[in-house]
C-alpha cells in the first residue's frame, strides 16, 4: 500500500529526512508535502520535488492527502499544527516530544487522535531501547535515569550558560540533575529524549535527568539506566550532531525512515 508523507519543518532535521526519503529505491512511501517557514520556500522549492507541495500553510499541506505528517519543527509546531492533523484522522508522527511535558497539551492531543480514531507515534530519534523500557513496565520498573552528554557547542544558548561558564570548561561538568518534566521546562531544546524517555517508563515527575556539557566531547551520548524487579536495562548510544545544529543528531532523521520502511515490511520489529 502506498503510504503518502508530509514533514513539518525544514530546519536540520526536516531537510534530513526529505533527503531521506527522496533517496528511498522503489518505496511506497510517496512524500507530498513539505510545511515551512515562508522565508524558507524558495530555497526549499530548488531542493523538492515539483510533485511534491512546499508551502507555509497547514490547509495547503492537508489538502495533499497524507497518510502520515512527521512533525520535525519543535515543540511550538507541535501545538500549532498537531491538532490540525489529527482532527483529520492523520497519523502523527512526534520528535519534539518534549511538547508533552505539558500535561494539559498531551491530554488534549491523544483526545483528539483518540476522537478521530488515529495515533501519535514517537520515533526512536536519537536513541534506543523504548521497546526495552515498555517491556520493563510489565515486570515492575522502579527507576529510569537518562543522561545526555553532549559537547559544549550543543549547550550554547541554553539555560545551561546560567549554570557554568562552558567556554572555561575543562572536564565534563554536570550541570543539571532532575527530573524529565524540569529538564523539558529548563531546556526545551534538549529534553525531547528525557520527556520520550519518561513517557515510556515511569512517568516525567519519577525520571531521574542528567544533563552534561563534555569539552571533550565530539558527539552526543544519550546514557539509559533502568532497573526493575527481575530486570534491567543499560544502554550507551553516541550520536554525531548536525553541524549546522550541533544539538540535534543526524540519526533522528535516520529513524524516522526506518520507522516508515519498517511499517511496511512483512517482519516488523516492536
Amino acid at each position: 500500500m502506498n503510504r503518502r508523507v508530509a514533514v513539518i519543518g525544514f530546519g536540520a532535521i526536516g531537510r534530513s529526512i526529505v533527503e531521506r526519503l527522496k533517496a528511498l529505491p522503489d518505496s511506497d512511501i510517496e512524500l507530498v508535502a513539505v510545511l515551512m517557514r515562508s522565508a524558507q520556500l524558495s530555497v526549499a522549492r530548488q531542493l523538492i520535488p515539483p510533485r511534491c507541495v512546499v508551502t507555509d500553510k497547514v490547509t495547503r499541506m492537508m489538502d495533499a492527502r497524507p497518510d502520515i505528517v512527521i512533525e520535525a519543527a519543535g515543540q511550538s509546531a507541535v501545538a500549532e499544527y498537531a491538532p490540525a492533523v489529527l482532527q483529520r484522522g492523520v497519523e502523527l508522527f512526534v520528535l519534539s516530544v518534549g511538547a508533552f511535558a505539558d500535561d494539559g497539551m498531551r491530554e488534549r492531543l491523544t483526545a483528539a487522535a483518540r476522537g478521530a480514531g488515529t495515533h501519535i507515534s514517537v520515533p526512536a530519534g536519537a536513541l534506543a531501547g523504548f521497546d526495552g523500557l515498555l517491556s520493563l513496565q510489565q515486570t515492575g520498573l522502579k527507576s529510569v535515569l537518562y543522561r545526555s552528554i553532549k559537547p559544549v557547542a550543543a549547550w550554547r544558548g541554553t539555560a545551561a550558560e546560567e549554570c557554568c561558564r562552558l567556554e572555561d570548561l575543562q572536564a565534563a561538568c554536570t550541570f543539571f540533575s532532575g527530573s524529565a518534566r524540569d529538564a523539558a521546562r529548563r531546556f526545551p531544546k534538549n529534553a525531547n529524549l528525557a520527556v520520550a524517555i519518561a513517557l515510556a517508563g515511569v512517568g516525567l515527575d519519577q525520571t531521574r535527568v542528567e544533563l552534561v556539557a563534555d569539552p571533550h566531547a565530539h558527539a552526543n551520548l544519550g546514557e539509559v539506566s533502568a532497573s526493575a524487579e527481575h530486570a534491567s536495562l543499560n544502554l550507551r548510544m553516541w550520536n554525531r550532531g548536525f553541524e549546522a545544529n550541533p544539538k540535534s543528531s543526524e540519526i533522528t532523521g535516520m529513524s524516522v525512515t526506518a520507522a516508515l520502511i519498517n511499517r511496511s515490511s512483512v517482519i516488523r520489529f516492536q
